[in-house]
Formats: structure tokens, C-alpha cells, sequence
């Protein structure tokens, strides 16, 4: 071992995941995404997906370089676990669509269709 070197150190984390977003991409947006559509999507996602800071959160959504896709009015954004998948997000895109399709769950669950009365059921 040389002088010079130093030893690694470690850092841990609780993340469960890892959502990347084109910092480049939001800066040219900018906003376009929450409910009043004043957000970015790192900003509206961390707020919808609950969030939290830091290395003590159970998701992480980390502003990342350009991936090099540059699309107009929109967002690329990726999930860690399937870096093959670069999601290409439109301006005021759902964030419930934008977690589905990143395949993130946050424990929420689909509200079940409300069911509709069968006409013929009704009539007697």
C-alpha cells in the first residue's frame, strides 16, 4: 500500500430504490409536474412517492446527468433496478402512470372500479 492511498470507507443507506432524473431535462422544463404544475418531477415525485431525505429513506429520487435523449417537453427519468427501461415522462404526466410505469410501489393500492349496476338486475 502505498502513502498516498487512503482505505474505502462505507457509507449505508436504508434505500429500498433509486429513481434517477435528468437534471438537464428539468432545468429546460421547468415545473410542468404536481398538482398545480409548478414542480419539477424529482420535486413532485419525492412529495407524491413520500420520500424521504437522505440515506434514511426507503426511496431515493437523485437528480442524475444527462442521459443523452433530450426530448422536448418532457422528462427522462429511470428506475436503478431496470436501468434498461429510460422512461421519457410529457410535461404534467400523472404521477400515479409515472410510478407504475418506473414499476416503483409505495404501498398504495388501486382503488377498485366502482361497479355499475347491471340494468337488467335493476328492473323487476
Amino acid at each position: 500500500m502505498s502513502k498516498t492511498s487512503k482505505p474505502f470507507k462505507v457509507s449505508k443507506t436504508r434505500w429500498n430504490e433509486v429513481v434517477l432524473v435528468c437534471r438537464k431535462c428539468s432545468k429546460k422544463l421547468d415545473g410542468g409536474f404536481g398538482p398545480d404544475g409548478d414542480k419539477t418531477l424529482k420535486k413532485a415525485l419525492r412529495r407524491y412517492l413520500h420520500a424521504g431525505k437522505g440515506r434514511k429513506a426507503d426511496l431515493a429520487v437523485v437528480g442524475a446527468d444527462c442521459f443523452d435523449v433530450c426530448p422536448r417537453n418532457a422528462v427522462v427519468a429511470v428506475n436503478a433496478r431496470r436501468p434498461d427501461e429510460l422512461l421519457i415522462v410529457p410535461a404534467g404526466a400523472d404521477l400515479f402512470e409515472v410510478k407504475a410505469r418506473l414499476g416503483l410501489d409505495d404501498g398504495r393500492r388501486l382503488k377498485p372500479p366502482l361497479s355499475r349496476p347491471d340494468p337488467a338486475e335493476t328492473t323487476s
